[in-house]
């Protein structure tokens, strides 16, 4: 694997920084894109050396408003370096979630399984729309993509992030419990068919998930995120 960084011009907000990942990834090669509307720069990893002309027609050639040139550096990256640092977002909410969830759901010297998933499922809808909330354009972009709603119907996106932040208050407030815990079902059901769908055909898209904040690409990690979400709300539906 290498990296390369390149001058890319033309970036003015964070829905241009989410588009610019977008087109990228979308070549074969290509296994992670960082891009600075600040810095006009964007640091791609590749499997092998792709041609400046190519990422620029991925860009929209030469009449894009993104212009990428000026190769500044490559260097070679270690694979496991590469995954710990680029999912570490996700695995340090999923980290600090599930610690809060075990010391609220503790009583009387043992978990409370339905209190665990419970706290778990606000925390995380709670989290995970805060992010989406930061740019949200931008995350609308991103996740029509690959969300089979999202694609047809581009303000599926903006309406999502509302429904995820409207679940966490619920589970966090344990607001109509059967009804909300279908509608997760339901919803977390349709979006990892977009996800499965994107993983098998080896898509490199952006992964949604934390909206524009991270550069999170596509993969099995997103699967098991939108599983361990079915699977909890299906627990607590057949253990009310």
């Amino acid at each position: 694997m290498m990296t390369h960084q390149y001058q890319l011009t033309g970036m003015t907000c964070g829905g241009c920084e989410s588009a610019v990942k977008s087109k990228l990834l979308v070549l074969p090669e290509v296994t992670a894109v960082e891009v600075s509307k600040e810095n006009q720069a964007a640091t791609i990893s590749m499997n092998k050396h792709i041609e400046t002309a190519e990422l620029q027609r991925a860009l929209g050639g030469e009449e894009s408003k993104y212009q990428i040139s000026a190769f500044l550096k490559e260097q070679v990256v270690d694979d496991s370096q590469t995954w710990i640092s680029t999912y570490k977002p996700i695995l340090l909410i999923f980290g600090y979630v599930t610690m809060v969830s075990l010391i609220v759901s503790w009583q009387n010297g043992s978990i409370s399984l339905m209190l665990f998933m419970r706290i778990f499922m606000a925390g995380f809808f709670l989290t995970f729309s805060f992010f989406k909330l930061l740019n949200l354009k931008a995350f609308a972009e991103s996740y029509a993509m690959y969300d089979v709603i999202a694609k047809k119907f581009g303000a599926w996106g903006y309406v999502y992030a509302f429904i995820e932040l409207c679940l966490g208050i619920s589970f966090a407030l344990n607001l109509m419990p059967a009804l909300v815990n279908w509608i997760t079902l339901i919803v977390m059901f349709i979006s990892i068919i977009g996800v499965i769908e994107s993983v098998l055909n080896k898509k490199k898209i952006q992964c949604a998930c934390l909206g524009a904040v991270f550069n999170l690409p596509m993969s099995t990690v997103t699967i098991v995120e939108d599983s361990v979400m079915i699977a909890m709300s299906a627990a607590m539906l057949l253990l009310m």
